[in-house]
């Protein structure tokens, strides 16, 4: 085989795997940091991100309080987090992940968990309510 031919064979190669990666990227592992979890009922106003404005949650209802470690001086507002439970002890964890959005520091101090999620993210990652769980996360 001649080595134009080996190129482009390479070259069609690497292009397959990054269309798939892309095309399938959300049924891949997450590979972010670990961290844990737990969540947290309403009231959810006010936050330290935007007051008392109840248009500052995203739709659907999968946001976050972050601890002092990703807080950054409030420049965590608005970072949106994939999230994915990892937890192994009796099993908590739904298959999956899902995308949160950070809208408050963890009103806790100290902070009980890496991140505090509403209660409908983490109904969506996991099956018990009020258990702390492993996560990954990953800024997006």
């Amino acid at each position: 085989m001649s080595i134009t031919l080996k190129m482009r064979s390479l070259t069609a190669t690497i292009s397959v795997l990054l269309l798939f990666c892309l095309f399938f990227s959300h049924f891949l592992p997450i590979l972010g940091d670990v961290g844990t979890a737990r969540s947290y009922s309403p009231p959810y106003l006010p936050t330290k991100c935007k007051g008392n404005d109840p248009q500052q949650f995203p739709e659907g209802g999968y946001f976050v309080a972050v601890s002092d470690g990703l807080w950054d001086n409030g420049a965590a507002c608005g970072r949106r987090y994939q999230l994915r439970c990892i937890s192994r002890p009796n099993r908590p964890c739904r298959v999956g992940s899902i995308v949160a959005e950070v809208v408050d520091l963890c009103r806790r101090d100290p902070c009980p968990s890496t991140l505090v999620l509403s209660t409908k993210a983490f109904d969506a990652i996991s099956r018990f309510p009020k258990v702390k769980i492993n996560l990954e996360y990953a800024q997006i």
